[in-house]
C-alpha cells in the first residue's frame, strides 16, 4: 500500500486559495485565452469551467476589459460596472515577467448583488444630496465685501464707515438710496465682515414676489397647508436664515398686511408656518433696503411706523453717482477690466469719452454706467478706443451723428454745473451759489431759466 504524502499538491493549494480569496477570478494568457476561471465566476455566468477554459475571453465574457489590460500593461482597479442588470466591482492586473506582459488576471466582487445594487442607489442618492447642499451653501453665502465697493469720495467713504460700524453690531439696518447705487453690495459686505459671517445670508426681493406668495416665502408652510403644497412642506426664508442674516430688498414694496406679520416676528423672534399650530424660534438679523422715502410712506399710511422704527436702528444712505463724480474714474477702470475680461477683449477709453461720462448725471447710477460700458465694449473692435460717439445718445446728447447747437451745449453744461453744486452743498442754494461764484439771485434766475 502506497503511503500518502504529508504534503499537499501545490496546484491543489493554489486553486483552493484562488477559490477562497475572491468571489470571482479569471486568468488569461498572452493570447487572451482563458487558462483558469473560478467556480464562483462560472456560477455567476451560468456556465461550466470546461466550456470556458481554452476559449478567448472576449467570446466568454461580454464587454470584458482584460484584453485592454493585456495590451496596455496597466492595472485597472476597483471599477463599478453593470453586467446583466447587476452591479459588480472589478479589478484587473497584468501578469508581467522579465518586463513582458504574459497574461492578465481579473478579480470580481459580486457577492450579495442585491446589497451592491442597494449600495449603488444609496451612493447615488447621497451624491444628489451633496450636490443639493453644495448648491444651497453657495447661494446662502455673501459674495461681496467692502473691497467690491469702488470709490474714495467723501460721501461714499462716510457710507462705508457707517456700514463697517454696523458690522460690529447686531442691530437691524436700513440701506436707502436710488436704484443702482449698490445697496445689495453693502448688505453682502455687512454680513460678510460681521459677527454672523459663518452663518447663512439669505436674500428676498419683496417687489418680485406676488403678495399672496410672500407669506409662504418668508415663513414656509406645512405639508397639506393648501392645494399644491409640496410633500413634506417647505422652509421659509426666516427658517433658512436662522443664525444668519435675511436681506429684504425693496422693503418699501411689502404689503401692509405682511408688514404687521414681519413686525411680530421681529418682536417675538418666532415664526409660524402656514398650516402649523406651533411657533418656531428664529434668530435672524434683518438688513432691509429701499429706493423709496419710507418717512413719506409712513406719513401717508403706506408703511407702518412701528415697523419702520424697528428696522431703522442703523440707517445708511448710499449716495447716487452724481453726488460722487470723483469716483467715476475708478469705477470706469474697474468696470472696463471686468467687462473686457469677460468678453476676452482689450478696449481703452479716450479722455474725451471720460469727460462725457463725468459730466452726465447718471439717473441709473453705477448699474447704468456698467450697462453703458458693456454696450460700448461689445460694439467696439478688438483693441479699440471708446470715443463719445460709441456712447448712447442719452449720455452724449449727440443725435444722428450731429452735434447739438452751441446754445444747447452751453445750457446742458450750465445745468449740470448747477446740479452738481446743489448736490455738493446738500441742496443749500447760498452755498451752491458760492461754489459757482455767482450771486444767490443770479442762481435763482438761472435755475428758473433752465427749469431746475
Amino acid at each position: 500500500m502506497k503511503k500518502s504524502s504529508p504534503f499537499l499538491d501545490d496546484s491543489y493549494i493554489l486553486n483552493k486559495l484562488l477559490e477562497s480569496a475572491y468571489d470571482g477570478i479569471v486568468v488569461i494568457n498572452q493570447q487572451g485565452i482563458i487558462t483558469y476561471i473560478s467556480k464562483a465566476y462560472t456560477d455567476f455566468l451560468g456556465l461550466e469551467a470546461r466550456s470556458l477554459i481554452g476559449k478567448n475571453v472576449e467570446d466568454a465574457i461580454e464587454n470584458t476589459r482584460l484584453p485592454a489590460v493585456l495590451k496596455s500593461g496597466k492595472a485597472e482597479k476597483a471599477q463599478l460596472q453593470l453586467i446583466n442588470g447587476d452591479y459588480m466591482i472589478a479589478s484587473r492586473f497584468p501578469l508581467i515577467k522579465d518586463g513582458v506582459v504574459i497574461g492578465a488576471i481579473g478579480k470580481v466582487l459580486f457577492r450579495n448583488i442585491e446589497d451592491l445594487n442597494l449600495l449603488h442607489k444609496q451612493i447615488s442618492q447621497l451624491q444628489k444630496q451633496v450636490d443639493h447642499y453644495r448648491k444651497a451653501a453657495e447661494t446662502s453665502q455673501a459674495k461681496y465685501s467692502f473691497k467690491h465697493i469702488i470709490g474714495r469720495s467723501e460721501k461714499l467713504s462716510e457710507a462705508k464707515s457707517m456700514a463697517k460700524k454696523a458690522c460690529m453690531a447686531d442691530a437691524s439696518v436700513i440701506l436707502t438710496g436710488e436704484s443702482g447705487t449698490g445697496k445689495e453690495l453693502f448688505a453682502h459686505a455687512i454680513h460678510r465682515e460681521g459677527t454672523r459671517s459663518t452663518k447663512p445670508f439669505i436674500k428676498l426681493n419683496c417687489a418680485a414676489i406676488p403678495a399672496e406668495l410672500l407669506e409662504s416665502e418668508l415663513f414656509g408652510y406645512e405639508e397639506g397647508a393648501f392645494t399644491g403644497a409640496k410633500k413634506g412642506g417647505k422652509s421659509g426664508k426666516f427658517e433658512t436664515a436662522d443664525g444668519g442674516t435675511l436681506f429684504l430688498d425693496e422693503i418699501g414694496d411689502m404689503p401692509l398686511g405682511m408688514q404687521s406679520k414681519l413686525l411680530r416676528v421681529l418682536q417675538e423672534k418666532e415664526i409660524e408656518k402656514i398650516g402649523s399650530q406651533y411657533p418656531i424660534k428664529v434668530n435672524v438679523r434683518i438688513i432691509a433696503a429701499t429706493n423709496k422715502n419710507l418717512v413719506e410712506m409712513v406719513e401717508k399710511g403706506l408703511f407702518r411706523a412701528d415697523l419702520y422704527y424697528r428696522l431703522n436702528v442703523i440707517s445708511i444712505r448710499i449716495p447716487p453717482l452724481r453726488e460722487r463724480p470723483s469716483d467715476i474714474d475708478l469705477l470706469v477702470s474697474h468696470l472696463l477690466d471686468k467687462i473686457c475680461a469677460h468678453l476676452g477683449k482689450y478696449v481703452e477709453i479716450s479722455p474725451g469719452t471720460m469727460r462725457v461720462l463725468k459730466s452726465y448725471s447718471w439717473p441709473g447710477n453705477v448699474r447704468q454706467l456698467e450697462n453703458v460700458l458693456e454696450r460700448a465694449v461689445n460694439l467696439a473692435e478688438l483693441e479699440a478706443i471708446i470715443v463719445p460717439e460709441d456712447l448712447p445718445e442719452a449720455v452724449t446728447g449727440i443725435q444722428d451723428k450731429q452735434i447739438k447747437s452751441i446754445k444747447e451745449i452751453l445750457e446742458m453744461a450750465e445745468k449740470n454745473a448747477i446740479l452738481t453744486a446743489l448736490n455738493l452743498s446738500g441742496g443749500k442754494k447760498a452755498k451752491a451759489a458760492r461754489l459757482l461764484k455767482i450771486s444767490r439771485s443770479n442762481l435763482y434766475e438761472r435755475m428758473n431759466k433752465l427749469k431746475i
